[in-house]
């Protein structure tokens, strides 16, 4: 098996916040392709946005699935915060007004991580393999939704590796929807000086292979 054992689930996992500004000017790069996410020895959080129907099936039993939920589409995983502060407009566009902070496994993540590749990646191609794991890296952005130079990650999950995700590596899902609201009011009103978001820090790919396979910024 490609992953270890799954953290006890009997242990609490806690979500953790820190001041936007502190984390932008004084602990986050500032440019190149990095995976900025929340994690800890043995787990990693990853952001999702969805309609009402599929985060309440997702909260309640903590995996996802249901009538709403379709295990034949690709579904794109985030594991940075305010990419997917972007990507739902703070939980107010249509279908992604519910955010859902999914705690996986680091090993989970890490095999995530080693089956990713770009549309037009060369190395995919020649595996004459369908890709399972669809990787992008775009422009991450700041609260008032400009483009900055670093560029954050996003991965599209397929078939088995969205079954597994979903069935094998989730450790916690949380509705962090009302929080996201409470500070999208502080970014409306330009007060980014109090604003609060998901703790981040870069994350450590220990794979050379994986590191050089995903464009990693050195």
């Amino acid at each position: 098996m490609a992953c270890a054992n799954v953290p006890d689930q009997t242990e609490e996992k806690e979500w953790r916040v820190q001041s936007y500004l502190e984390q932008h000017l004084r602990i986050w790069p500032q440019y190149g392709n990095r995976i900025l996410a929340q994690h800890d020895e043995d787990s990693i959080v990853v952001y999702q946005a969805f309609c009402n129907e599929i985060a309440d099936y997702a909260v309640r039993y903590q995996k996802f699935g249901g009538d709403h939920f379709s295990f034949t589409r690709m579904s794109w995983i985030k594991p940075n915060f305010m990419w997917m502060m972007y990507r739902s407009r703070w939980a107010t566009k249509p279908n992604q007004d519910r955010v859902l902070a999914v705690r996986i496994t680091r090993a989970g993540f890490d095999h995530i991580l080693s089956l990713a590749f770009t549309r037009d990646s060369k190395k995919a191609a020649a595996t004459k393999q369908p890709t399972l794991v669809r990787l992008q890296w775009d422009p991450d952005h700041d609260p008032s939704g400009d483009k900055l130079r670093r560029r954050a990650i996003q991965l599209g999950l397929r078939k088995q590796v969205l079954r597994r995700y979903s069935e094998e590596w989730i450790v916690k899902i949380e509705d962090i929807t009302e929080f996201v609201h409470q500070q999208y009011k502080l970014v409306k009103k330009r007060r980014i000086e109090g604003l609060i978001v998901a703790q981040e820090r870069v994350y450590p790919v220990s794979d050379p292979k994986t590191a050089a396979q995903i464009e990693l910024a050195q």
